[in-house]
């Protein structure tokens, strides 16, 4: 008994001084050499792993797929995508890993830990990838290119959202409609319509909004500001949208025709009021009688024949019309102009 304990002691001496002569090679700088590359290597099996990446050799493979590894290590981690097996805990929370890196690095969300600093700016990072990513600001680096167009961007997950125009993509639907997204903030958007909630509030007024970009727009007729101006007149605007459409004032862009006839238009609304004119639909009810009308403009004037209702108002005798057409040509007894005239100077 007493022998075969000493033999024991022995082997794991033995085990403990290999180890030891290994890692000592760390510092003496005794190494193994690739010819190949002219890498080095510590040990002969590192070494021997390593010349599997020229050789293409993969020894190890999956008994649950058809992938191959060049080591058992390998193997033994890719086995845990099967298993689901994490055998890496947190020990501040109930988080567990398949990777010993990726518990690591999520220990840093609980110490605040933030190993790599930006040179160029003071911003610090928990993760080399962030930092790295970050950077591409201060480059101007934008490694991921679209294949269909050739524009290009900073980060791999905005490439993708961006090839979804091309595939035509929607892969965010709507639970309670059915409606798809190409973006998941736009679905997160779309959802506030079904739950009514407008999360975006105004400070000058009791106002509430959907999306923060609404809320900033709203915010312009408060202080008056309006960033967007035209280049071929004094006007500016409050959005680049209202800035693209009083263009077209300019240069007589129609965009929007009319698939029943030659008829153009500015603004796709107007578009939309023209086609009634082909179904006859009348979505727009008086609710004080049958009338229906195509328009909504047309039934709030019809409105004021039940309500009594006449905001147009002559400034030189204060009589009141709720026509704006007639109260045009009510002013012309003051002017001394005809009815008929002011049709044709118009």
């Amino acid at each position: 008994m007493e022998l075969n304990v000493d033999i024991k002691d022995e082997e794991e001496e033995a085990e403990i001084g290999k180890s030891l002569k290994v890692h000592l090679k760390i510092h003496r700088g005794n190494q193994y050499s690739n010819n190949d590359v002219g890498k080095n290597f510590t040990t002969s099996k590192t070494l021997t792993v390593h010349q599997r990446v020229h050789k293409g050799e993969k020894l190890f493979s999956c008994s649950d797929c058809v992938k191959c590894f060049t080591t058992s290590t390998r193997l033994k981690v890719h086995q845990r995508t099967h298993t689901g097996e994490k055998p890496y805990f947190c020990s501040d929370c109930a988080a567990s890993f398949s990777l010993l890196c990726n518990l690591k690095r999520h220990e840093r969300i609980h110490t605040g830990e933030k190993l790599y600093s930006c040179s160029d700016c003071e911003a610090s990072f928990s993760l080399l990838c962030n930092l790295k990513r970050h950077e591409r600001i201060h480059t101007g680096e934008k490694p991921y290119s679209c294949t269909d167009c050739g524009k290009s961007y900073s980060l791999l997950g905005h490439l993708k959202r961006h090839q979804h125009i091309h595939t035509g993509e929607k892969p965010y639907s709507c639970s309670d409609c059915g409606k798809s997204f190409s973006r998941l903030g736009h679905l997160k958007t779309h959802k506030h319509i079904h739950t009514g909630e407008k999360p975006y509030s105004c400070s000058d007024c009791v106002k509430c909004f959907i999306t923060s970009t609404e809320l900033k727009v709203h915010q312009r007729t408060h202080t008056g500001e309006k960033p967007y101006s035209c280049s071929d007149c004094v006007k500016c605007f409050t959005t680049s949208t209202r800035l693209k459409v009083h263009k077209r004032t300019h240069t007589g862009e129609k965009p929007y025709i009319c698939s029943n006839c030659a008829a153009c238009f500015a603004l796709l609304c107007h578009l939309k009021r023209h086609e009634s004119i082909h179904t006859g639909e009348k979505p727009y009810s008086c609710s004080d009688c049958a009338a229906s009308f195509s328009l909504l403009c047309n039934l709030k004037r019809h409105e004021r024949i039940h309500t009594g209702e006449k905001p147009y108002h002559c400034t030189d005798c204060e009589k009141r019309f709720y026509r704006l057409g007639h109260l045009k040509r009510h002013q012309c007894i003051h002017k001394g102009e005809k009815p008929h005239q002011l049709s044709q100077t118009s």
